[in-house]
């Protein structure tokens, strides 16, 4: 029976692979704030005896980008990365697999961009994608690495999803400006069967985007949302609104990217979700 630790365990996702990656027989260990904030050596003895380690840690990303914001964005990554790898070295017996997170922010907001035909984006979260999987990486010199590039993750009780739904229910949302932005996401049932696959194919290492095969634009998002809910969409939300409220960091929200998984696709992963519809149609059922 093999032992994970979840290092930020207590989001949105980090709850859901608790749950089922129980399910599936694993020993799993939680790894909270109180957690990372330890020493490396600390950490190493608290992960001591774990056969998988999953970093999901990271300080929420929709939010106003203020300088002390984007201080706390960054660290909450790069530097737990860091710490998380210098611990992970010091374990007497190494994790045979250490998976790590970025974001498909790292691309340009044009496509689309795969793993191996891209173009990376100059922005700020873009660079704190690059120096997250660069401190990630810095691990296979002990154990097989494999990064994960999330889009956005949809599924039941949390996640951005459960932030739109109310104006979404209430007949007042639509799209963002002229809805041309695209949205690459990913359904949670997806996203878990993804690590579960990477569990036990154990020649895969590397980069892979963690998004459904069949990107949308926010408009098609936003119609296909409105049509399982059966709700108007025709308030466009103008994107002033958001850089007023959210400031650099409406760039998450206005500016998408429309990616591939082509890795896990030419492995033969298979995806239960592949459309948007029948997605949103399971996840609001």
């Amino acid at each position: 029976m093999k032992k994970i630790s979840i290092i930020g365990a207590n989001g949105f996702i980090g709850r859901y692979m608790q749950s089922f990656f129980k399910a599936e027989g694993f020993i799993v260990l939680p790894l909270g704030k109180d957690e990372t904030r330890k020493n490396s050596s600390e950490i190493a003895k608290i992960l001591e005896g774990t056969d998988i380690v999953i970093n999901l840690a990271g300080a929420q990303i929709i939010n106003r980008w203020s300088p002390a914001y984007k201080k706390i964005l960054y660290n909450s990554r790069i530097i737990t990365t860091k710490k998380l790898v210098t611990a992970m070295a010091q374990m007497q017996k190494k994790p045979e697999l250490f998976i790590s997170t970025s974001a498909v922010g790292i691309y340009a907001t044009d496509g689309p961009m795969s793993e191996t035909n891209y173009t990376y984006s100059d922005n700020f979260l873009a660079k704190i994608c690059k120096d997250w999987e660069a401190q990630a990486q810095q691990a296979d010199d002990f154990t097989r690495v494999v990064i994960f590039r999330f889009g956005v993750v949809l599924g039941k009780g949390g996640g951005a999803l459960y932030k739109m739904l109310p104006a979404f229910k209430l007949g007042i949302a639509g799209t963002i400006g002229d809805g041309s932005e695209p949205f690459s996401w990913i359904h949670i049932d997806d996203l878990l069967q993804a690590y579960l696959y990477i569990f036990s194919n154990e020649k895969l290492e590397g980069t892979f985007n963690l998004c459904a095969p069949t990107p949308v634009t926010n408009r098609e998002f936003t119609k296909t949302l409105g049509k399982v809910l059966h709700r108007p969409t025709v308030i466009p939300l103008p994107k002033f609104i958001l850089i007023f409220l959210f400031s650099e960091g409406a760039t998450v929200l206005t500016e998408g990217q429309r990616v591939i998984p082509e890795r896990l696709l030419e492995n033969n992963f298979t995806f239960k979700y592949p459309t948007i519809e029948v997605a949103l149609r399971e996840i609001l059922d």
